[in-house]
């Protein structure tokens, strides 16, 4: 009898708290990989895979064989093997993580992976910071000040606003709305929505880029275990405890007992490192990562309910709408605003159904962990346990990863399982 075709799963999550909270990088990888098999129902010696994000503030050569050694799983003693890896694509390292992971279950035969990612950069002193964050994103002819980064975007910024496809309040209007959300999340670092004002006011960092409309620095780790269908239906069988009414039950954790999180597709694509001395479309990475998950998994935009967008700086959040299919191509300035005042004095989670938890301008941003946020708030929507937030029948989601400046973009489409 042939076997059933097995598709590949989160079924785990886990993440740490967020804030200054004075631990090592590696310490938060743990906390949050603990984490994640907990709420999967295994164990550490389950997992045969792991790719893991490299940090900032205490980098590793070799992050993945760093952290698979600090917690047992190298050297491997058992009849198989464990493949490690680490993923470096910047901030969209957790969505490449997720796709790699899959693929690892899909076309390696590993029964279950992790993806780790953490990092403690809020615990740095803030010149230490910028002075990391430089370097990685310095170009050849020093054409971008201090801090790089956010010159970067701002130029890319500054040529949207010349090209009148959006104002500089719609930019503001970005923070704003990220922060309205953020407010109705427990763990979120912001609490307290921004006005346009607030934000408009904030201290410049670059000619079009205040303060507020930067990603907000904290520490965290995050953690997601993917496996196939297969896989868990094995462990089921293999591993039921008597409950009290006398009926058999799984040894599954919360998360994995309803059947995962189903990955249906996924795709990535690459720009240059910094932008080019002319600024035009051919830069972008994230129009191609997202046509690439869309053909995968077999849908368009409309069949999706919930977006989880990368929104390091409100110009990345405006660009990856019109990319994911949120808003046609020039539209998404006016989609801002609208939003804007749509949800000025209280709104449903359905109205907007974006960055449900706040985004890395309004939750926080541990440096390339965010988009790790982006699927565990996917999840939550999915399992229908975003509690004060929930957006309604969310049967498939979209999650988007970018590095870089506008370096890399990796995009995974998730859903309900369909019994």
């Amino acid at each position: 009898m042939p076997q059933p075709v097995s598709t590949m799963r989160i079924v785990g999550y886990g993440m740490t708290a967020l804030g200054k909270l004075g631990r090592s990088a590696s310490e938060l990888m743990r906390e949050a990989l603990q984490k994640s098999l907990r709420s999967a129902g295994l164990q550490m010696k389950d997992l045969d895979g792991l790719v893991a994000v490299p940090s900032l503030s205490h980098p590793h050569f070799m992050e993945a064989h760093y952290l698979a050694t600090q917690v047992g799983l190298l050297p491997h003693r058992g009849p198989g093997s464990v493949r490690v890896r680490t993923i470096d694509t910047g901030g969209a390292g957790p969505v490449s993580g997720l796709l790699e992971a899959a693929r690892m279950v899909k076309d390696e035969r590993c029964q279950a992976v992790a993806v780790v990612a953490g990092d403690a950069v809020s615990s740095l002193a803030t010149p230490e910071f910028l002075a990391r964050a430089d370097q990685g994103c310095r170009d050849p002819e020093n054409s971008l000040p201090s801090p790089c980064i956010p010159h970067g975007y701002d130029q890319v910024a500054q040529w949207q606003l010349r090209q009148g496809l959006l104002s500089r309040e719609q930019l503001a209007m970005v923070s704003v709305l990220m922060s309205r959300q953020a407010a109705k999340h427990p763990l979120a670092l912001t609490r307290k929505a921004h006005s346009l004002e607030d934000v408009l006011r904030s201290r410049k960092i670059a000619p079009a880029t205040n303060l507020l409309e930067c990603a907000r620095r904290a520490d965290g780790g995050a953690a997601i275990i993917v496996a196939s269908s297969n896989f868990m239906d094995e462990y089921m069988g293999h591993d039921l405890v008597s409950s009290e009414d006398g009926v058999s039950s799984a040894r599954l954790g919360p998360v994995a007992a309803t059947g995962g999180l189903v990955v249906l597709g996924g795709g990535e694509a690459s720009g240059p490192l910094y932008p080019p001395e002319e600024i035009d479309e051919s830069m972008f990475s994230c129009e191609a990562a997202a046509a690439s998950a869309f053909s995968e998994a077999q849908l368009l935009p409309e069949d999706l309910q919930w977006f989880g967008l990368y929104d390091c700086y409100p110009i990345c959040f405006l660009r990856a709408l019109e990319a994911c299919g949120v808003t046609p191509k020039g539209t998404a300035g006016a989609w801002v605003e609208e939003m804007f005042w749509k949800t000025e004095s209280g709104y449903d989670a359905g109205d907007f159904p974006i960055n449900t938890h706040g985004g890395l301008l309004a939750f926080g941003a541990p440096w390339e962990v965010p988009a790790m946020y982006n699927i565990i708030e996917a999840c939550e929507q999915l399992r229908g346990t975003a509690t004060g937030r929930q957006v309604p029948s969310v049967r498939r989601a979209l999650v988007y990863g970018n590095g870089g400046i506008f370096s890399h973009s990796a995009v995974a489409i998730l859903a309900q399982p369909v019994d």
